[in-house]
This record gives structure tokens, C-alpha cells and sequence, in this order.
């Protein structure tokens, strides 16, 4: 099954995410490479993970987070989108399914354009993976699109996730979140296999890989947002570059957030969505900092996770916080209102309303203040 997203982009493709200038016209133009680097050798992986990327340069100040990302096919906020169900193997333990649009996909014309749907009120990940997503984009890290929108899914079940084999008829989810994925070409040596997080550990800035405060930077975000679930199918390692050969080589290797869905809340051991997921109590009381003078992000370690409580350093931490004082109140308050955060209950099975946007962006605020005034001590000091 073609899943879009999956194109390779021409090598001045940084710029052109960087600024949000990629066109219909450019993407049709591009032809999607041999799959030359979904399997690639270990030792090949290594060495693009040596020189990979993890952050492109972004003029954070002129983001529109209502929007969001236009590189690939998108979907206005809230947009009604009409598909036909299609069957997919049962991945990983939210509510989603696949469906066909009606429209071709955008590259290869003859072909269905499929997406992936997450849906349900109570399911956290449907707010979760629009908030975590517009802020890695924003900031100018890599992570897949996500659109808020109201999905019309004919052949569809009541509850395809649960009871896929149930009558089957037109079914209206709303809310949902739609998936395009990350306009890039994947690297890997097996299906799902993905990165760990202490594989940044081996990016060196001298062979042409991101810096040590990007790599601290984006270990700083993921404690921001208390990034749960850090398993390495989370994480994708994908070429930016139309420089796939058959040897594995790549051009312009990047490193990205793959499912970023349980955000927003307290990581948890078991991943917990109802603690974890856009849970706007346990959220806005977890300190962005373990200790009291050492900068050592407070994030636990889930059972399947890679990343726990990382040490960052003062290039990091500056880094990171240079750009989150670029977005505006207004920027914030359009990310927490696309993301529709105001319909996620307090708690599961409440039918009370949700925090309110203003309350999301003085949180917001506040924990960015913890990183804004933190100073971290040099190495050995």
C-alpha cells in the first residue's frame, strides 16, 4: 500500500522547508527514488547517522500555527475531509484508522491518496499530536504534519479501531487528526526500526552532523513537552535529499520525531494517555527541571522509552530557548486553539469542558520562563 509523504524532495529542500515555499507543482515535478535506502547495512546507517541534521533554520516569528505546514498536501483547521475505509495491520494502542480520500495523491496520480486517521474525543493523541507537532515545525525540528480536521469515512464501522468488523456504513469522526507524513525518503535497516535517543550521541558536528546544542536543544523540547514515548519507532532517520543510491548512501540524512502523540501531559512509565496526553493538570505542574541548580531535564524514562532525565548543556539550553521567545502570545494562543484543546476532557469519562486556551498558554509561558532564566553550568564545574 502507497502511504503519502513517502517522496524524496530535491536537494534544496532545507530552504524550501525552512520557508514553507514547497509547491504542488515542485512535489509532482520530483520522482520518488528506488527504495534504495530501506534497507540499508548498519555500518552505512551509522555513518549517515554521523552526519545527520536534526533542526533546519526557521523564521519562527512568521510561523502561522493555525495553518501549519503547507510543504505537503494540507488541510484547512477543521476542514470536513470525505474517505473510504481501507484495511491496515492493527499498529501500535490509540484509535486510528487508514482511509482512502477521494481525491489521487498528489505524486503518483494513478494511485489512492491514503492517510492515517486518529479520532475520538477522549483519545488524547488526536490533540496531542496537532500540538506537538505545529511546535517541532515551528521551531524548526522535524516531525510529521498533523491536521485537525472532521474526517467522513464511507465503510467505515461506528469505532473502526475497536470494532472494525461491526456493520460497516458512513460515519462521521470529529474530532480527528490526519497524518502526512515528513517529505523525505525513510533510512533504515529493517521495517519500524527508527533511532534511540542516545544514538544523538554518536551525530558528530565535524563530519557535517548537527551541533551538540541543536542535539541538547531538541533533548530540552522533548522534556518541554514530556515526550512519554521515546521507543526507537518513534524516532525516523530519513534523507531530505534525492541522494538514495543503491550503495545507502545519503546526501542530506535528517533525524525527526516520528509519534509524538502522548505530549503534553507527565511521562509516565507505561505511556499512560490519560496522564500523559494533552493533560493540561499534570502538564502544567511538571517542572521542566529535576534538580535545583544542574540542568537535568525532568523527564522519566517509560518501559519502552530511550530518553530519560538528559543533562543539557548552557548551548542547548540557550538554543532552545532563543527560539521559543520568538513565538507571540498570538502564535500560542493559535496553536492551542487549532489543536482544539478546550474539547479534551479534564479526565476519562468527564463531560466536562477542557482547560481553557488561555490557561494552556499561561502554562506555556511560565515553563518556557523555567528554561528562558535557567543558566547550566559549563562541563566539570
Amino acid at each position: 500500500m502507497h502511504i503519502p509523504g513517502r517522496w524524496t524532495v530535491a536537494a534544496s529542500t532545507v530552504t524550501l522547508l525552512a520557508s514553507g515555499a514547497w509547491s504542488l507543482a515542485a512535489v509532482r515535478a520530483e520522482q520518488q527514488h528506488p527504495q534504495s535506502l530501506q534497507h540499508v547495512k548498519p555500518e552505512s546507517r551509522l555513518e549517515m547517522i554521523r552526519r545527520a541534521q536534526v533542526w533546519i533554520p526557521a523564521d519562527v516569528a512568521s510561523k502561522d500555527l493555525r495553518t501549519g505546514p503547507t510543504d505537503v498536501k494540507p488541510f484547512q483547521p477543521n476542514e470536513t475531509v470525505t474517505c473510504e475505509y481501507r484495511d491496515h495491520k492493527r499498529e501500535g494502542g490509540t484509535p486510528k484508522f487508514y482511509c482512502a480520500l477521494d481525491q489521487p495523491d498528489v505524486v503518483k496520480l494513478d494511485e489512492p491518496d491514503v492517510v492515517k486517521v486518529k479520532y475520538g474525543r477522549e483519545n488524547g493523541e488526536v490533540y496531542g499530536e496537532v500540538l506537538a507537532t505545529r511546535l517541532l515545525w515551528a521551531l524548526g525540528f522535524g516531525a510529521d504534519r498533523i491536521y485537525p480536521v472532521k474526517v467522513v469515512c464511507r465503510g467505515c464501522s461506528s469505532d473502526p479501531w475497536h470494532d472494525a468488523r461491526a456493520p460497516r456504513s458512513v460515519w462521521t469522526f470529529d474530532p480527528a487528526a490526519l497524518e502526512r507524513e515528513f517529505p523525505g525518503e525513510k533510512i533504515e535497516t529493517r521495517d519500524g526500526s527508527g533511532w534511540s535517543w542516545f544514538e544523538l550521541g554518536l551525530v558528530d558536528e565535524k563530519q557535517g552532523g548537527a551541533s551538540k546544542a541543536q542535539l541538547d536543544a531538541l533533548k530540552l523540547l522533548a522534556v518541554f513537552i514530556q515526550h512519554t514515548d521515546t521507543k526507537p519507532e518513534q524516532q525516523r532517520l530519513t534523507c531530505l535529499s534525492k541522494g538514495g543510491t543503491d550503495d545507502g548512501h545519503c546526501s542530506h540524512p535528517f533525524m525527526l520525531l516520528n509519534d509524538v502523540g502522548v505530549t503534553f501531559g507527565e511521562a509516565t512509565v507505561l505511556n499512560s494517555g490519560a496522564t500523559g496526553s494533552v493533560n493540561f493538570k499534570t502538564w502544567s505542574q511538571t517542572p521542566v527541571w529535576k534538580d535545583g541548580d544542574q540542568c537535568i531535564g525532568n523527564l522519566r524514562k517509560s518501559f519502552s522509552g530511550t530518553l530519560e532525565n538528559p543533562r543539557i548543556s548552557e548551548g542547548g539550553r540557550a538554543f532552545l530557548a532563543d527560539l521559543l521567545v520568538k513565538l507571540s502570545d498570538e502564535q500560542l494562543r493559535d496553536l492551542f486553539e487549532v489543536a482544539r484543546v478546550e474539547l479534551r476532557p479534564p479526565k476519562p469519562g468527564s463531560s466536562e469542558p477542557g482547560a481553557s486556551v488561555d490557561e494552556w498558554v499561561q502554562a506555556f509561558k511560565q515553563k518556557r520562563d523555567a528554561i528562558v532564566t535557567r543558566h547550566c553550568p559549563s562541563a566539570g564545574s
